[in-house]
């Protein structure tokens, strides 16, 4: 809390402009460290956010822990949905189609793609900003694979800024049920179940509702439990198949952002803690094939870092100081995961002597993937949306806190949710 309140007073009380004209737009009331404005407000589902809140706080611990394994999955992935889709239509539809139909995101550019072939062999070129038809700033910001994803939405008539925005949504509530599955196959099922209601009821769900990021945190989260499942198999059927399952879909995510590299520390800290290295070979190669594919099609991930570099560092990125964005941006984490994150990550490292190790190498590993990313520079600001697939191997540190912490920190994080959503123009 102490981080957040000096991320947004210090640039308040000092007149530091750490904010760009872009993320001023024609407001002044820009909120740092979030891309976003102060815009106080409430909406026709706010009673619906209040009554899910109280009844999450109520019963979601408890259900947590007496349904079955399955049924905490179905109803976490049901929850995470109806959690999400709250929060946004507080700003009532255009909370779920006003993003997807910004002209900087995707949508608007898969709509008028007419040849994928042609698409991924001219895809470098536009990326530099003085290129002619350069892309808009998330296409070119992401290897073809997100774009690609709109496409595909798009040619299935499902393209329209409300129904792609539902669909974003949809597949984000499958990010709770990934993690869970993860820590049940390396650490134990209590665990998980103790950590589902602070993964379910995340305020990540703000702007995992609303962001095309979150498509990227379910694939690539699904690729860690796949890797997690096959390395806790002890038949070699199953190995192979989840191992290869797992290549395909973190392969997959590498494709979409050029962050998702940053996974090889999680996926690097699964193996260890199952203590099998049988995997890495098979999930490697399926994920090479991948990244092969699309250079084979024309777009060649190696060529692209330093075509991307160029361009993050010919637009808004190099005026925004690193000084302030180096800590300005965990804050922006402390808001977007919620705050008593950083309370479990305390309990985490205090009681480290008594967790299990697939415990501490998953958190540790969420805190790794951060870090790297800050110091790298390449993130400065909007991390509230680029870092969600981070986020939840942070948020099962909370399973850690003392027993007489979890309801009182469920609640605070609930609160917090309800408060950005409803105090905050997230943009995203």
């Amino acid at each position: 809390m102490l981080l957040i309140a000096l991320a947004v007073s210090v640039p308040l009380l000092t007149g530091w402009d750490v904010v760009t004209r872009a993320a001023r737009s024609e407001d002044d009331r820009a909120v740092p460290p979030l891309h976003g404005v102060w815009v106080p407000h409430i909406g026709v589902a706010t009673i619906a956010v209040v009554v899910l809140a109280l009844l999450a706080l109520r019963y979601a611990a408890s259900l947590a822990l007496t349904l079955p394994w399955r049924g905490v999955l179905a109803a976490g992935s049901g929850a995470a949905f109806t959690w999400m889709l709250s929060l946004a239509l507080v700003d009532g539809p255009s909370g779920i189609s006003r993003v997807l139909g910004n002209p900087w995101e995707y949508l608007r550019t898969a709509r008028e793609v007419d040849d994928i072939g042609v698409l991924l062999s001219e895809y470098l070129s536009r990326v530099p900003l003085d290129a002619q038809d350069n892309w808009v700033t998330h296409v070119a910001g992401h290897p073809p694979g997100m774009l690609l994803v709109f496409v595909a939405l798009v040619r299935m008539g499902l393209g329209a800024d409300f129904v792609a925005g539902l669909i974003v949504t949809a597949i984000a509530s499958l990010l709770a049920p990934a993690v869970l599955v993860t820590v049940r196959a390396l650490v134990d099922e209590s665990t998980a179940r103790r950590a589902a209601p602070f993964v379910v009821f995340t305020p990540a769900a703000v702007f995992l509702s609303v962001s095309a990021d979150a498509v990227i945190a379910v694939v690539g989260a699904w690729g860690i439990a796949l890797l997690a499942l096959g390395a806790t198999s002890r038949r070699s059927g199953p190995l192979w198949a989840w191992s290869a399952g797992a290549g395909l879909l973190l392969g997959g995510s590498v494709m979409m952002s050029y962050g998702m590299p940053l996974y090889g520390v999680l996926a690097v800290a699964v193996l260890i803690a199952a203590k099998r290295w049988q995997p890495l070979p098979i999930a490697a190669g399926v994920a090479l094939l991948v990244v092969l594919s699309f250079a084979a099609a024309g777009f060649a991930l190696w060529e692209a870092f330093p075509v991307i570099s160029e361009r993050y560092w010919d637009g808004i990125a190099r005026r925004r100081p690193f000084e302030y964005w180096v800590w300005g941006n965990l804050a922006a984490l402390a808001i977007s995961a919620g705050p008593f994150v950083g309370a479990g990550i305390a309990a985490t490292g205090a009681r480290w002597r008594e967790l299990r190790r697939g415990m501490l190498l998953l958190v540790g590993a969420g805190i790794a993937m951060v870090v790297l990313a800050d110091l790298s520079g390449m993130s400065k600001a909007e991390v509230e949306r680029i870092w969600l697939p981070f986020m939840p191997w942070l948020t099962l540190a909370m399973a850690a806190l003392p027993d007489r912490w979890l309801r009182p920190a469920l609640g605070g994080q609930l609160l917090w949710a309800v408060l950005v959503q409803h105090l905050l123009y997230t943009v995203w």
